[in-house]
């Protein structure tokens, strides 16, 4: 039994933050809309959402942050998604390369891999430390243990990586089994002096790109140049995204979140089982948002 919202959208993919601790201070981090989270779930509670993830034919699970890895039983969590559901992780990649091969032993498909900068100074400037070579190193152990496609996620930062972009473009030629995504800084930040505008970028490559395919997902265009994978993605105030959304979120702290800018609708699911637990999920999916104002 697939779940569906109000506005006719199926619900097939669970977004589960595993902890709001992170090594890293990037200024722009949205924190997944978590706000003063409390005590972090169980394996064993995590366990049970994903199977009645599982019971809603929902088709994937991604485990987020502020940063999966730094949670000890990781490797854990991931052998606990049930049989037929695809796992995937967004990570910094900082402290990546040691366990890459083992969570994909556990289980885990693929990796989305956060890195702003090739450059060790501006790396620091935007995360506040200069973890990158650690980061590079993550990349390649992901790629080597098939971790893939690693998904290279790039925001974008008027004067301060804009003039990176071919630099990056070159890095995604260079390592196979690579996509990169280019993304723009959130709709919040947009009175800041770092939004950057990528309509310009996403023309360019309309006219350069040897192929362009339409994902299925968000209605989202993948520009195929010259061994390079790109996307632009631009998350918010976005009438695709928002329609096309397939997605419910689960907080670090054991909350069914429906929208991720949206704090006041969240369903408690901290210690459910069974029944009471599939009707959460039923009650969170109708407080979807059509789209996100």
């Amino acid at each position: 039994m697939i779940l569906k919202d109000s506005y006719g959208r199926s619900v097939t993919n669970l977004r589960i933050s595993l902890t709001p601790r992170c090594n890293l201070k990037c200024f722009y981090c949205h924190a997944e809309g978590e706000v003063a989270p409390g005590s972090l779930m169980s394996a064993e509670d995590i366990g049970e959402i994903m199977r009645v993830a599982k019971h809603f034919d929902m088709r994937s699970i991604k485990f987020t942050g502020g940063e999966p890895l730094m949670r000890t039983d990781l490797v854990k969590i991931v052998s606990m998604v049930p049989e037929g559901m695809e796992a995937s992780m967004t990570t910094n990649g900082t402290i990546l390369a040691p366990l890459a091969q083992d969570l994909k032993d556990a289980g885990l498909s693929r990796v989305n891999i956060s890195m702003d900068s090739l450059r060790h100074d501006r790396y620091k400037e935007i995360a506040g430390k200069d973890y990158l070579s650690d980061v590079l190193a993550g990349v390649d152990a992901a790629i080597e243990a098939g971790l893939t496609p690693v998904k290279l996620n790039v925001v974008l930062m008027k004067g301060i990586n804009d003039d990176e972009i071919p630099d990056f473009i070159q890095y995604a030629r260079d390592h196979d089994h690579l996509i990169l995504q280019f993304i723009e800084l959130m709709d919040e930040f947009r009175d800041c002096p770092y939004h950057m505008e990528l309509t310009g970028l996403e023309e360019e490559l309309q006219r350069t790109a040897k192929t362009v395919v339409t994902r299925r997902m968000h209605h989202r265009k993948k520009y195929l140049l010259d061994g390079a994978e790109i996307e632009i993605v631009r998350p918010l105030h976005n009438t695709e995204f928002c329609g096309h959304c397939n997605r419910l979120r689960v907080t670090s702290d054991g909350f069914l979140k429906p929208c991720l800018m949206r704090h006041d609708n969240h369903v408690s699911i901290r210690g459910l089982r069974g029944r009471e637990l599939e009707d959460a999920f039923r009650e969170a999916v109708m407080l979807r948002e059509p789209y996100y104002c």
